[in-house]
Formats: structure tokens, sequence, C-alpha cells
């Protein structure tokens, strides 16, 4: 497991950060701690979850995934040789303020986070979408004062487009502000859109990215197949999301390309799970990859595109996939 600088931080994480966003709905607490034990053993350090996981829980399951991941560090010790990530943004509770990056949400979110993670520090702390009704100085600020109490350490953002990342950064640098240290984009081998603006700025900034759905929803595991119906319990048939992720990636067009890389795998002897891991790690700009899972032998097998080693041929069909798509526009939304 290669362990890397996040952006122009001192901080070392894994290439593999492993994604919670199952925990408590798709995969119960047993199921979830045999995932960490497993991605502890693989040598990863980074976990990344969020105060609103899981992912299709609905209010009344908020915050449950952060709680599986305090009880398993408590349990399984170590904190302080995991880089834990957790986001604020998305809603809480029905109330007017419990959702959103106003300096009340964030400093009550992030209270609320470190009390279900059973720690007294953040190490990354990350908006996870944009907030359009507050002012980015107002959340930066509180952001800020999060990182002088000790509370946070790093701070970062997800779903944010390049121009609401470059003001946000300006920002930081105008006031004397902390700054996104990182950026968790969606990146995978049928979605590369961020190589437009969003790739350029952070390495131009030295901004460190971890790329979200690099198995494109599990798409890109060979798992679906065209023509087939939505399977209950897998991520396209859950509540509050399934419908965003058919939107993404349940298109003729995209079942049909992903066929194909198959069929050129195939002669090759290469999963196509190991492949698109692979092509993402090997991509210049992206620091970490997130990797989840709601079974252990799924993790234990994705685990196994980190060492894989992609020839000229391949880089250069996988490369044409992107081009093969219709374009879609990029409508980043939170609770991925």
């Amino acid at each position: 497991m290669k362990i890397k600088r996040l952006g122009r931080t001192g901080l070392k994480v894994s290439e593999i950060c492993l994604g919670t966003m199952t925990f408590g709905n798709q995969a119960d607490q047993a199921t979830a701690f045999a995932i960490m034990d497993i991605a502890d053993q693989a040598g990863v350090n980074f976990i990344d979850t969020a105060d609103v996981y899981p992912l299709g829980g609905g209010l009344e399951k908020v915050g449950s995934t952060e709680t599986i991941v305090g009880n398993w560090l408590q349990q399984r010790g170590g904190r302080n040789q995991i880089v834990l990530a957790t986001k604020c943004r998305g809603a809480m509770g029905s109330g007017p303020n419990d959702e959103g990056l106003s300096r009340q949400h964030i400093i009550s979110a992030c209270e609320a986070s470190l009390k279900r993670l059973q720690t007294d520090y953040i190490d990354l702390y990350q908006f996870h979408s944009p907030d359009l009704n507050t002012p980015i100085e107002e959340s930066l600020r509180a952001l800020d004062d999060l990182v002088t109490s000790g509370k946070v350490r790093y701070i970062g953002c997800s779903n944010y487009q390049s121009w609401q990342l470059a003001e946000a950064l300006w920002t930081s640098d105008k006031l004397n502000l902390a700054r996104f240290e990182c950026d968790q984009p969606r990146y995978n081998i049928l979605f590369r859109m961020i190589e437009d603006e969003i790739a350029p700025l952070c390495q131009s900034q030295g901004v460190g990215v971890i790329a979200y759905n690099p198995l494109a929803g599990g798409m890109l595991t060979g798992r679906y197949q065209k023509g087939q119906d939505v399977q209950q319990g897998t991520r396209f048939a859950l509540a509050n999301s399934g419908e965003l992720y058919r939107k993404r990636y349940w298109k003729e067009a995209v079942f049909e390309e992903v066929e194909a890389i198959k069929q050129f795998l195939e002669p090759r002897d290469k999963s196509l799970t190991h492949v698109a891991l692979a092509w993402v790690l090997q991509q210049p700009v992206v620091t970490s990859a997130i990797i989840g899972a709601s079974r252990p032998e799924q993790l234990q097998d994705s685990l196994q595109g980190v060492d894989l080693v992609l020839d000229k041929e391949e880089n250069e069909y996988l490369d044409q996939v992107w081009y093969n798509l219709p374009r879609e526009h990029d409508t980043q939304i939170a609770r991925r």
C-alpha cells in the first residue's frame, strides 16, 4: 500500500481511502467491523465518513455510520494511527439550522461528529457540498476556529465546482484562514470532467485529490448487465440516492462501454474491477481513491487492483472510453 502526501501538507495517507457510507444500512456493525479490519490489515490508514451517512438511510439513520466507526476505533484502539475524515453540510434534522454551512451548523455538526466518533479531534473535516446561501467567508472562519481549537487538523471540500474551490482558496489566502487542503470529486474511467478545470487547479495550488466513485458505483465491477432490472439492496435502488446513481450510470451507452471494456480485458485475464481502480490510482492528480463495500469479500477483491500495472495498449483503450460516451453536465450532489 503506497503512502502519499496529502496536497502540500505534511499529512501522509494511504492511496486507498476506506469509504464507509454503507455502514448502518447496507452493512450492519459486525459486517462494518470486518470490512474495517480488512482495510487496516491491508495498510489502509485513511477512513472517510460523513455525518449524513449511511447512504439511503434517511433522517432516522443519519449519524449511524459515524457511530459504527467510532465504536470500531474504541474497540480496536490505535486512533492515532488512523487518518479520520468526516464531513458536514447535509440535513441532520428537520429544523432550518440543521443543515448548510452556516457557522451555527458547522460548529454544532463538528461537536456532534466528535461525540459519535468518540474522539477529541478530526484529522480532516470537509464540506460535503457547497452552500450558496452562506457566504464562504463565514463558513471558512468557522473552520478556521475549529482548526485553531485543535478539534480539526486539516480541512477540505467535496463536490465543489472549480470556481467555488478557487473562490474558497482565494478567501482563505486573503483573510489568512485555514484553507482547503484537499478536494473530493467524482472520478473514474466513465466520468472525467475534473480533468477540464478541477484537476489543473488542484495541481497548481497543491490541493490533494481524493477520488470517489472510482468503480462508478459498482458499474465498473461488471456486476450489472444491460436490460436487467435494478436489484434491491444495491446502490442503484437505495431510497434518497438510488435515482442519483441511476442518472449517473444506468444508461444504455454506459452499459455498452462497460461490456466493451470487459471483452477487451477478457483475453488479457484482467479483472474489470482491478483495472478500473488501477486506472484511477495511476492518474498523477490523484492522492487517494475511496473504496467502499457492503461485504468484506468485496473489499478484499477490490484491493487486488492496488498493485496492478496497465500497459500502453490498455491505457490507450481506456483513455478512449470517456470520449465514446455522451456528455453530461456535472451536477455534483452530496450524500453520494
